[in-house]
């Protein structure tokens, strides 16, 4: 384990193993402050100089926009070694635009060299839960499952799809992220498996055979053949067995429309399958949800719409310094008054 970083001098003495697999950062650094913007590094040595390292503070978060706050128990689990006094919005919560979502009281050298780390955290996780939230409400009561791992760098993969749950979505593909959130990740098999095999129908009945009891029978059913037809093959096969099927068209092929949803949908009916599901996927955005489920789709994977969302920035301020009113020009002075916060440290 690294110490907690506290000069200068350690950060020019510190060399990274050329052996390093991944350049994500492990846990242990993410504590020790490595990850930081080194001007604070500089700001607690200098406040070590001349004495000031230990000033009393109080520091308040706030973002620039609406949003649902996420990421919080990564702060608390960052802050909880550092005799620090912590409150913040509970994590799930709606929170305005200039809002404080979090507060911190204590000598600044325990904290201060963690801004850029709180900042992240919270920007990041906020930004993919509020995306999530929004596709949530626009499903209503169908799921919506988070397949966005594969649009984001494996090590924050978990923290998105985690994030995504706390928004709203009903479960995550990625294995860790579920976990996470005490669930099972869900998903289906990736086009490569019928490729292989060479015929939807066959991996049909393997899946069906082979899956664990319990587990929702749901066929990828565009690989090969038009959806609608692909469709009716396996429910013939599988008949009572199979709970629905995903349609992930790609966008070459003009991708996942209403049109074709009501057809597939109209298909199985016709066929007296209605208790066969749609699970829609690639491409799916808050906005094209409402349509896909007046068209007859029953639940949504949702990516790229969540993985890109954009963080919701937030920004730290000092608002006492030994126990007295103070602020930056453009703020105003002291602790915002709130009665949204809770003590979590």
């Amino acid at each position: 384990m690294l110490k907690p970083l506290s000069s200068l001098k350690e950060t020019t003495d510190y060399h990274i193993s050329p052996q390093r697999t991944f350049f994500s950062a492990e846990h242990h650094e993410i504590m020790a402050g490595w990850t930081t913007d080194i001007y604070f590094v500089k700001t607690v040595e200098l406040l070590k100089e001349i004495g000031l390292a230990d000033t009393p503070v109080v520091a308040e978060v706030f973002a620039n926009r609406a949003g649902l706050l996420a990421g919080l128990p990564e702060v608390k689990n960052l802050l909880a070694p550092a005799q620090v006094e912590v409150w913040a919005l509970p994590e799930g919560e709606y929170f305005q635009e200039k809002e404080v979502v979090l507060r911190i009281a204590g000598p600044y050298e325990n904290f201060g060299i963690f801004e850029t780390v709180i900042l992240g955290i919270l920007a990041q996780s906020s930004g993919w839960a509020t995306a999530a939230r929004k596709c949530k409400d626009a499903a209503g009561n169908k799921k919506v499952i988070c397949f966005g791992a594969r649009h984001v760098h494996p090590a924050v993969a978990p923290v998105m799809e985690r994030a995504a749950i706390i928004g709203g979505a009903d479960g995550a593909s990625c294995i860790l992220g579920a976990k996470l959130m005490n669930q099972e990740p869900t998903g289906t098999v990736p086009h490569a498996a019928i490729l292989i095999v060479g015929d939807t129908v066959e991996v049909a009945r393997v899946y069906q055979r082979t899956m664990p009891p319990g587990s929702p029978v749901i066929i990828l059913v565009d690989t090969f053949k038009d959806e609608a037809e692909e469709t009716l093959r396996v429910a013939l096969t599988l008949k009572e067995k199979l709970n629905g099927v995903r349609l992930d068209t790609p966008g070459e092929r003009g991708g996942v429309t209403p049109d074709l949803v009501r057809e597939v949908r109209a298909r199985l009916d016709q066929a007296g399958f209605k208790h066969v599901q749609i699970l829609v996927s690639g491409g799916i955005t808050a906005e094209r949800i409402p349509a896909l489920i007046e068209a007859g789709a029953d639940s949504f994977g949702v990516g790229s719409y969540i993985s890109r969302a954009t963080p919701i920035d937030m920004t730290m301020d000092l608002k006492e310094v030994n126990r007295k009113p103070i602020a930056k020009r453009g703020r105003i002075p002291g602790i915002t008054p709130t009665k949204r916060l809770k003590q979590i440290l």
